[in-house]
């Protein structure tokens, strides 16, 4: 693929023009492209254009983030909300679905948008973030709700903010005596890896524990920078979780989540989740389904050490939540349960 040197090294690619220019989609998809683009945010980082310049040999980064035709299918089940955030709005900012934890959704741009995302309908580089007001409105509602016990930064991407406003939110947080878990959500060590700077890291150190789970659904995307940026975190004594999307045609096979999940487990990132597709519009192109998932998990039991196997996910449409779909190995029978081992075989188990 042709490469311009010094897009590749200094922009974000983010029109239909740079992406016949730099060889990503042909000229005569421009105009379906540029449909797309009319809908949803395109971004891609030079960190990720190098990527797919160098290293992605099965087109499973690419793929994640170049635009396509088919985003312009909208399915008569898929929705402009899939897992029903808005439901669980009670302040701008604040989504509250489950007793003990919130999300604080404080910007809505990312480094990079991935052509599957669940809120593709309301990120994007003209989306705004929280305002001073409405922070400290969504701040001030975490603080008057004692049960809550873990807050989750998600947005958009929450390491797009200056490390100076996430330190603010993270001061703030650690001042309330009932928040003990600050976790947040992010693509940006795996799509823009030198902005995890000092700075940056110094202010996810102010409320302990700090969990950041990173999002990475390839094995071609961890590249040396990304792995050095993951180390930095690491090494600064935050756990790192991971969390991977289900994709047709990207990751749905057993021998590269193998990969994806050794490799995560070998730079200090534990698998975390790997989530069915959300019916977002325009991304039935790249849902398998649950049983897809649920026979790769089965492929992975036995075969992979158990730190390389994530919960298997779906999170509900209509904001009913998050409920684990892997696979069950267990059946009730009328002397205790018929149990299935990693090869298949039955076996009964009696309980006393």
């Amino acid at each position: 693929m042709a490469r311009d040197d010094d897009l590749t090294k200094h922009r974000t690619t983010r029109t239909t023009s740079e992406l016949v220019e730099q060889g990503l989609i042909a000229p005569d998809q421009r105009s379906d492209i540029e449909r797309v683009a009319q809908q949803f945010a395109i971004a891609i980082t030079p960190s990720v254009l190098e990527t797919i310049a160098t290293r992605d040999s099965e087109g499973g980064v690419a793929r994640q983030y170049v635009p396509s035709a088919a985003e312009n299918t909208i399915t008569p089940d898929e929705l402009d909300d899939p897992i029903g955030d808005l439901a669980y709005t009670p302040v701008k900012g604040i989504i509250h679905r489950y007793p003990d934890r919130v999300l604080l959704n404080a910007i809505q741009t990312c480094a990079v948008y991935c052509r599957f995302c669940f809120r593709r309908e309301q990120v994007g580089p003209s989306a705004k973030s929280l305002n001073a007001e409405e922070l400290h409105a969504a701040l001030d509602y975490i603080g008057k709700h004692d049960a809550v016990w873990e807050v989750i930064l998600s947005g958009g991407d929450p390491l797009m903010m200056p490390p100076k406003k996430l330190a603010y939110i993270a001061t703030t947080l650690a001042e309330m005596k009932h928040v003990k878990v600050l976790r947040l959500h992010t693509r940006v060590p795996a799509a823009a890896p030198e902005r995890i700077t000092t700075e940056l890291i110094e202010a996810l150190r102010i409320l302990t524990p700090t969990y950041v789970a990173i999002h990475v659904n390839h094995p071609d995307e961890l590249t040396a920078d990304v792995t050095a940026a993951c180390a930095r975190l690491a090494d600064a004594g935050i756990p790192l979780l991971g969390q991977t999307v289900l994709l047709k045609n990207i990751n749905d096979r057993a021998d590269v989540l193998e990969r994806l999940f050794r490799r995560l487990i070998e730079i200090r990132i534990r698998p975390y989740y790997l989530h069915v597709g959300d019916k977002a519009r325009g991304t039935s192109h790249f849902r398998t389904g649950v049983a897809a998932g649920q026979k790769i998990m089965q492929q992975l039991r036995g075969n992979v050490s158990g730190l390389c196997q994530p919960t298997l996910v779906l999170d509900i449409p209509g904001g009913h939540g998050k409920v684990p779909v892997g696979p069950c190995y267990t059946e009730q029978a009328a002397d205790g349960f018929l149990v299935t081992d990693v090869n298949g075989n039955r076996h009964t188990y009696r309980e006393d």
